[in-house]
């Protein structure tokens, strides 16, 4: 369960590394942009790509948030959502806030265009968070 606190930093910020277990067991971490809205975490990306692969095998993922000196990582399992509405209204969410927003696509045409490339999104449903996301203040 996360914290009013930890919620919050989630929100305000859109870049993370997320790891997730390789077929031998060893991390791999990449870079991605998120968007959280109090509950759950979701990003795109290709559906052959590593990260995708990874949590379809192991879902349990971690996701670090850092900001200068500040970071939180949030621990959860991963869900792959291949199509569908779940997966459109996944996408709608991880774009609304990106360079490249879906505007008034259609469904349908949201549908083609993310089964053209390939795409898929991730929903991470986060269990707890650590991390240090105040600044200290002087003794």
């Amino acid at each position: 369960m996360l914290t009013t606190e930890q919620r919050q930093y989630l929100s305000e910020h859109r870049l993370a590394a997320l790891g997730t277990a390789r077929r031998d067991g060893t991390p791999q971490l990449t870079w991605i942009a998120y968007e959280y809205d109090g509950t759950d975490i979701v990003l795109q990306t290709g559906g052959m790509s590593a990260k995708a692969r990874n949590i379809r095998r192991v879902p349990a993922v971690a996701l670090l948030v850092p900001d200068g000196g500040l970071n939180l990582v949030v621990y959860g399992a991963a869900t792959i959502l291949e199509a569908g509405h779940e997966r459109r209204a996944a996408i709608r969410r991880a774009r609304a806030n990106s360079r490249r927003p879906l505007g008034e696509l259609s469904d349908a045409d949201l549908d083609s265009e993310l089964d053209e490339r390939g795409t898929v999104a991730v929903r991470i449903v986060p269990d707890r968070a650590m991390g240090r996301i105040e600044e200290r203040r002087p003794a």
